[in-house]
């Protein structure tokens, strides 16, 4: 008699990546949380020729997104995850920024921190050229390796009725107030601007990439701890009686296309970019 076999989460599946993602986010910090919600977050999606011949790309253009599936690649826990997973110490809950930090079962989240590091988001598609796709609203830090792309569908892949528990709904709790930059930041940046490689850059102009910038802070890109901490730190200040509404001591960073940009938030969200220098690990090509 055969015995039906039980074993398949056995199983191993052999998978690849086809492509990177080259972004203007440099870092996991200040890469939006969702896809679409920065429209100037811009990257190039590039194929692996030697995986993927350019006629496999023929006719992607004619659609106005994509969903792109990825690898977490650079989760703190992925070496664990894969040598040992026995050891690896799964959360079955996670902190939710839009919670405060509550937590919420795994699978009812979009955590990186999963059971197998894939991602799923979605993407504008700008336009196609050979093996590179340039994409705008992207939520992906640079370097992401890339396991396939499907083409965004509106008919099946967009439900009416689609039902969100209303937590997920809550993104006034993630706006700031505002976002303004210092007198002399645009002059910083310029002069940033004309060391930089341009041809590397998704950007035409200091003023486009200022606007890219806004469109990132304009949520709080902090992490749950950080956020407590400046509450904490604004609830001591207004019980020494000082206006609420100055700028406290911490320095939040946002690296974008290797520019590294820094900013106060007051304890009234109110965020204050102050300055931006090229980032130490950029090199600058010679004059």
């Amino acid at each position: 008699m055969v015995q039906p076999k039980t074993d398949t989460l056995e199983m191993y599946y052999p998978m690849a990546p086809i492509a990177i993602i080259r972004s203007c986010f440099s870092t996991r910090n200040g890469t939006p949380r969702q896809p679409l919600v920065v429209p100037l977050a811009r990257a190039r999606l590039m194929f692996d020729t030697a995986r993927v011949p350019p006629a496999s790309l023929e006719g992607l253009e004619a659609y106005s997104h994509c969903w792109i599936i990825y690898v977490f690649h650079l989760n703190t826990d992925l070496d664990k995850l894969w040598k040992h997973p026995s050891r690896s110490k799964l959360k079955a809950k996670v902190r939710v920024p839009r919670l405060k930090g509550e937590k919420m079962g795994l699978f009812a989240t979009r955590s990186p921190h999963r059971p197998c590091p894939i991602g799923l988001t979605v993407a504008k598609v700008e336009s196609v050229e050979g093996n590179i796709v340039l994409l705008s609203g992207v939520d992906l830090v640079d370097g992401t390796p890339v396991l396939d792309v499907k083409p965004y569908l509106p008919y099946c892949d967009s439900i009416e009725e689609a039902v969100v528990p209303h937590w997920v709904k809550m993104d006034d709790l993630l706006a700031v107030a505002s976002v303004d930059f210092s007198d002399n930041f645009l002059t910083t940046l310029t002069n940033c601007w004309s060391a930089m490689d341009k041809r590397k850059s998704l950007y035409t102009s200091p003023e486009e990439f200022q606007k890219l910038i806004k469109q990132v802070l304009k949520w709080d890109i902090r992490s749950v701890s950080q956020r407590t901490q400046n509450e904490e730190s604004a609830d001591e200040t207004n019980d020494e009686h000082v206006s609420g509404d100055v700028c406290r001591d911490v320095i939040y960073h946002l690296n974008l296309e290797g520019l590294d940009v820094t900013y106060r938030i007051t304890s009234n969200s109110n965020v204050l970019v102050e300055a931006v220098t090229i980032s130490s690990n950029i090199n600058i090509p010679p004059n």
